[in-house]
């Protein structure tokens, strides 16, 4: 059975991290029949639109996607198109594994850690009142009503919005992570102590669904304490689940301490759609030099094949991309301390050179 997996190439160095990857996706003998679609700046400077409808549903059909880092261009509409593209398709989960690969540098020996981000509400929301108008001014004295604070005249106001609902959906779905990838512990981190209406719901219901999965350990941190934690003893972390603003920071965190954000994976899961993308940005000044770094491109691509039930097949990848860091020969120039380093097809041919022929799973 061939499967339908949508290709958004996106902006920058997208279209050539996404080819590499996609030449390695298909070298595995899994059978993908890819749909290509535009989102980000490529798709507004051809057709007016940053996020088409087209894109949108056929990702919504086919359920996975490969996608490019995209650009937002002024003049769009959208504050971000690709906020905008998981807020569309009901992504709820970020999903970034944080894994330590041969051959990359890093202050650390071992990091192997997965970060659960909810996607869909906290300061994210995207509720903000503009210093100086008329509706902020109107919230500031409603605040002062009813909370008895006061706050200045003179500021700008962002709503932070904690559902019971969204809070359960990324919990149970960090212990689902956990248990699928063998991992002993879920670790919650919050600011509760402070923040005991919206940070405190979420450590409640935290706790209420943990106490469902006996066989995973839990723990709740305090953001700030958490985060020390994490860089220093990484060791100690499995599966780390938190609200939208911190798993933000602590999604970067941990990609610095596994050498940046050009080798990690990053995917974005709800209601059976994957969207797998490079954790970093579209980098144009990189665009066409032979100097992008297609291995977060590549591991997501093996997520992706995970996603479709091809284990196997995903496992292969990872594999056949370690293999290549480690023996040192054809690296992408950022993990190359001196010289020029591998284009993006040159990596992918080594890569590919790495796989066992036919399909797997």
């Amino acid at each position: 059975m061939a499967y339908d997996v949508v290709l958004v190439p996106g902006d920058g160095v997208g279209p050539e991290v996404i080819a590499a990857a996609r030449r390695i996706l298909d070298a595995t003998g899994v059978p993908l029949r890819w749909q290509v679609r535009e989102a980000g700046r490529a798709a507004f400077e051809r057709g007016g639109d940053a996020l088409p409808a087209a894109t949108l549903e056929a990702i919504r059909v086919a359920g996975a996607c490969l996608k490019g880092p995209c650009e937002t261009p002024p003049g769009s509409g959208l504050r971000n198109v690709n906020v905008a593209l998981r807020r569309a398709l009901g992504l709820f989960a970020g999903l970034r594994p944080c894994r330590l690969l041969p051959g990359v540098p890093s202050r650390y020996e071992t990091v192997d850690l997965i970060v659960v981000r909810e996607s869909t509400e906290d300061l994210y929301l995207g509720v903000e009142f503009a210093r100086g108008e008329p509706a902020t001014a109107e919230l500031v004295r409603f605040l002062e009503e009813v909370a008895g604070i006061r706050v200045r005249d003179d500021s700008g106001i962002s709503v932070k919005a904690i559902s019971a609902f969204a809070s359960e959906r990324i919990v149970r779905f960090a212990f689902a992570q956990a248990r699928a990838r063998g991992r002993r512990k879920v670790t919650a981190g919050h600011k509760a102590n402070i923040m005991k209406f919206t940070d405190g719901l979420f450590l409640e219901v935290a706790r209420a669904v943990a106490a469902e999965h006996p066989d995973v350990a839990f723990e709740d941190r305090i953001i700030d304490a958490l985060t020390m934690a994490l860089v220093q003893r990484p060791e100690a972390f499995d599966v780390v689940v938190l609200p939208n603003l911190y798993g933000d920071i602590v999604s970067e965190l941990c990609a610095g301490m596994v050498g940046g954000p050009g080798v990690v994976p990053w995917a974005h899961l709800g209601g059976g759609v994957g969207v797998f993308e490079p954790a970093h940005g579209p980098e144009p000044a990189l665009a066409g030099t032979g100097r992008a770094n297609p291995v977060a491109a590549i591991l997501a691509g093996a997520l992706l094949l995970r996603h479709l039930g091809e284990e196997g097949a995903g496992a292969a990848v990872e594999a056949a991309v370690e293999a290549v860091l480690a023996e040192g020969r054809v690296l992408p120039p950022e993990l190359v301390a001196a010289g020029s380093g591998a284009s993006a097809d040159r990596v992918a041919a080594a890569v590919i050179a790495r796989l066992g022929a036919g399909p797997r799973g």
